[in-house]
């Protein structure tokens, strides 16, 4: 499956259940530190990251649980682990930023998406976000039906 591309950006892999699931907060972008098979394995376009989250460990930022699966061109000798930490690479400040969030208000960090920018460089689109309550996904969906709903009547009467 290749890969979509979006203004400059080829999307490898986003995170749809993030949105539903948390209310987004303030967004980062972040380099990812990945070996060779990794790389080759997101040009073909195959990741996951929808059950990943971001850590705060050892004074940097870590993705754990995203599966880029091994390369199938290399051996046997050559291959990744595809679930292993991946350490992001972000500013001291930002790091910071992101800790004090985590400590204080009791945020988590969740990767949006996973992409090559329009230099081939691979990045994480990562974010503050806050869990919601069930009345908060109810309310969010009731909204988007009625958005729906709206759109259909003024498409047909219009």
């Amino acid at each position: 499956m290749a890969a979509k591309t979006d203004g400059g950006r080829r999307l490898i892999a986003e995170n749809r259940k993030a949105r539903y699931s948390f209310a987004i907060g303030e967004t980062y972008e972040a380099g990812i530190s990945l070996t060779g098979t990794e790389v080759k394995s997101l040009r073909i376009g195959q990741a996951n990251i929808a059950e990943s989250y971001a850590s705060i460990e050892d004074g940097g930022i870590w993705l754990i649980n995203a599966y880029i699966p091994e390369y199938p061109g290399a051996g046997n000798f050559f291959q990744h682990q595809p679930r292993r930490k991946r350490r992001l690479l972000l500013h001291a400040r930002e790091i910071h930023k992101m800790a004090i969030a985590k400590e204080r208000q009791g945020m988590t960090i969740v990767p949006l998406q996973l992409y090559f920018n329009d230099r081939g460089i691979a990045k994480v689109k990562l974010a503050l976000a806050e869990g919601k309550k069930l009345h908060d996904k109810r309310a969010d969906e009731a909204k988007r039906d009625w958005n729906r709903q709206k759109a259909r009547l003024l498409r047909d009467k219009g």
